[in-house]
């Protein structure tokens, strides 16, 4: 079928932007899911896992899977890839969320290892993957590795017109899809980007992205295996400081003054476990991610308490 440029939907009567959704949900909200049959062949080797589960105690409902988690935009995303995975499992099918992030694929892990016969298997495109889909269906019914992953070669000269991740991904949500339908961009410099996405949007976007910023790109798909991305550099050190406020250890982490930080916090520039961060006084603990616009992540380590009373932080910076 040939691709269908999302512009060409504005102004027309209901039924055909009926039929635009019927050939792309991904035009359609967050966690629209799709079926995969159990015999379609697997395209997909386990190098992009992010994880994998399976459950085998009971639970009535998905509401007491997400009483501990704070963050409410959060749990109503979890509950909802949950009731899925009991609707799937109970038909014999398998389904697919669309790209989530981290703290998603965590929580719903954590939360599908308590349900009865269900097995999830979350996958990015490549190991380090930070968007995932997950795939929910009974055991017996993923057999073999969801096909759920397309590759697409964004190319273009960027050498005197650079273009930021932002810029890749506006211009790819400028054609019209929806964010959880795109996974990680790889950024290749002056070459210009691969993206990760639904392999429903292939077609749209390979005959209709055709300029990043000011620059004229091709968009092409191209195997899994052909992805160029290379293991992350980081640097781990300690800090030690009074409290595990996030201005106090993203400050130290990222060698901002604390007045820069704060600022950086009120601009919305600095998140959390990929969510934005509005108090400065937040506190973090082992396992969570600073992120800084523009200047990468940050890991907290290991913390443990001086004899004076204060806190010694593994920091782990990520460029």
């Amino acid at each position: 079928m040939a691709a269908t440029s999302a512009s060409s939907f504005s102004g027309v009567p209901p039924l055909a932007r009926s039929l635009r959704r019927h050939l792309f949900p991904y035009a359609a909200p967050l966690l629209s899911l799709s079926v995969l049959a159990p015999s379609t062949p697997s395209l997909y080797s386990s190098r992009g896992f992010c994880h994998v589960a399976v459950c085998d105690c009971a639970k009535p409902s998905s509401e007491p899977l997400v009483r501990g988690i704070a963050d409410k935009t959060l749990a109503e995303t979890v509950k909802n890839i949950l009731e899925k995975a009991r609707r799937a499992s109970s038909r014999r099918e398998v389904l697919h969320s669309g790209f989530v992030t981290p703290p998603v694929v965590k929580e719903t892990m954590l939360a599908i290892e308590k349900l009865t016969d269900v097995k999830a298997i979350a996958q990015g495109g490549y190991p380090q993957a930070e968007r995932c889909r997950i795939s929910v269906g009974h055991p017996g019914s993923m057999i073999t590795d969801p096909d759920v992953i397309a590759a697409l070669s964004i190319s273009g000269n960027f050498k005197f017109e650079p273009c930021s991740h932002g810029d890749f991904l506006g211009a790819i949500l400028g054609v019209g899809i929806k964010r959880d339908a795109v996974g990680d961009i790889l950024m290749q410099g002056e070459k210009g980007a691969q993206v990760l996405v639904i392999p429903d949007m292939v077609d749209l976007l390979t005959s209709t992205l055709d300029k990043v910023g000011n620059v004229g790109v091709s968009c092409t798909q191209i195997p899994l295996l052909a992805l160029e991305y290379e293991p992350p550099r980081t640097k781990s050190f300690k800090t030690v400081e009074p409290s595990l406020r996030v201005d106090a250890l993203a400050s130290a982490g990222f060698k901002l003054s604390r007045t820069k930080l704060v600022n950086l916090i009120s601009n919305g520039d600095v998140r959390v476990n990929w969510s934005t961060v509005r108090k400065n006084g937040a506190a973090l603990k082992t396992g969570d991610v600073v992120s800084v616009s523009g200047m990468g992540r940050l890991k907290i380590g290991e913390i443990s308490t001086t004899r004076k009373g204060k806190y010694a932080v593994e920091l782990i910076r990520y460029f």
